[in-house]
């Protein structure tokens, strides 16, 4: 017990003794600067000052731009330009998802792919009868009103205000000898008309080209959107003279007639037209001859 009171009395006394530190002029052993100190003091003055510079890099780091500088850290830049690629990527796939769907059903339309469906002739009469039974079709006093402004101002007009589907007129693409018909039973969603190699093929009315590619079976192809929901499409030609998106008016040449593709016999042009998504027959519209 008297040996641990010594030892303890020892330690407290080390931590606690006084010490002074003096600043001298070498020259002349003139004092400038004297500090009295105890290893307590500078103990306790080294932690404050290891704690503040600690927390004050800590604070610096965080709180202001050089945390970019260390490695780990992502910077504002690339986090924005990360949140853009993604954007971007969105996007993008949303256009890759709507252009196969898009080629999707331009692959229908070049193979033929049609779901028919059988109309009741008889029930749609009755349907149309039923429908216009319960209609009732005496016009009201707003009704009457308006059809007289409308009238008055038709009488006076020089110039029509809207175009009609039926001032919408179809030109043949070539003239010739069609060698096989419109059949729907075999799939034959087209006419087939005999024409000379290098026979100029032209659009059938105003469009948009939204097809011109060669396909392994059915050689250099090009497909026109017109108005009204209509498609042409002009199969086993031998030249394009006209590219995807591009405007073509009634006549103009837009490919060479050939005898292009595996599916294709003879130089002949395969011509398919297509209202809505349904075929239709083109010697209904248009005269070959």
């Amino acid at each position: 017990m008297n040996t641990k009171k010594p030892e303890k009395r020892k330690i407290k006394r080390k931590l606690l003794d006084k010490y002074r530190l003096v600043i001298l002029n070498e020259h002349t052993f003139e004092e400038r600067l004297s500090i009295k100190l105890t290893r307590l003091n500078v103990f306790v003055l080294a932690s404050l000052t290891a704690i503040i510079l600690i927390a004050g890099t800590t604070m610096l780091i965080a709180f202001t731009t050089l945390k970019e500088y260390i490695p780990g850290y992502s910077s504002a830049s690339l986090k924005k330009k990360a949140t853009e690629l993604s954007y971007k990527t969105d996007s993008l796939q949303q256009v890759i998802t709507m252009n196969d769907r898009y080629y999707e059903s331009i692959k229908k339309v070049l193979q033929g792919e049609v779901s028919t469906v059988d109309f009741s002739r008889d029930s749609i009469i009755q349907a149309v009868k039923l429908e216009a039974s319960e209609v009732n079709l005496n016009p009201t006093a707003e009704d009457s009103i308006l059809r007289q402004k409308v009238d008055k101002e038709d009488k006076y007009n020089l110039f029509e205000s809207a175009t009609s589907a039926s001032n919408f007129i179809l030109f043949p693409p070539v003239n010739g000898t069609i060698s096989e018909q419109y059949n729907v039973k075999n799939k034959h969603y087209a006419v087939d008309i005999v024409v000379a190699k290098g026979t100029p093929i032209k659009a059938t009315a105003d469009g948009i080209v939204i097809f011109a590619e060669w396909t392994a079976n059915t050689g250099y192809v090009v497909i026109i959107e017109h108005s009204y929901g209509l498609i042409s499409v002009y199969k086993h030609n031998s030249a394009l003279a006209k590219t995807q998106g591009d405007l073509v008016k009634a006549g103009e040449v837009i490919a060479s007639a050939g005898n292009a593709g595996e599916l294709s016999s003879g130089p002949h042009l395969h011509f398919e037209l297509w209202n809505d998504g349904y075929p239709i027959n083109p010697t209904n519209f248009i005269d070959f001859k």
